[in-house]
């Protein structure tokens, strides 16, 4: 009896262990460093110019809209489209960036789903059924 308690103790210690995740132990500037590696790969993946469009909210609740203008390794600048007005972030500073723009893989997608629509509507109504 007390072999199959014991045995049924150690299962349900082992069931327990692999569900355990391994947590970082890091500090506050490594978590701060690695989110704002994450904005900056962010950042970079929208690009830059007046199509690059984004939302930024800071650490200290302030928000800004523009575009990116300028992209480097540890700043970014935001410029204003209605005023023009340059602002130039560390990637630090950053909570969070939101961009309006599409993807290269998005704009062909919807351009081949309007493709493929205008040729499906031509053959409906060339070889549908009331065109004999």
């Amino acid at each position: 009896m007390f072999r199959k308690l014991l045995t049924l103790l150690l299962i349900a210690l082992v069931i327990n262990l692999a569900g355990v995740r391994l947590t970082y132990a890091g500090s506050k500037e490594e978590k701060q460093a690695r989110f704002a590696e994450k904005i900056k790969a962010n950042v970079l993946k929208l690009g830059t110019g007046e199509s690059s469009r984004v939302r930024v909210k800071l650490r200290d609740q302030a928000k800004l809209e523009g575009y990116i203008s300028e992209a480097g390794a540890e700043t970014f600048t935001v410029t204003n489209r209605k005023t023009g007005v340059a602002t130039t972030l560390a990637y630090a500073q950053v909570k969070s960036v939101q961009g309006n723009n599409l993807s290269t893989g998005a704009k062909i997608a919807i351009g081949v789903g309007i493709a493929a629509t205008v040729i499906f509507i031509i053959l409906w109504f060339t070889t549908g059924p009331g065109s004999d």
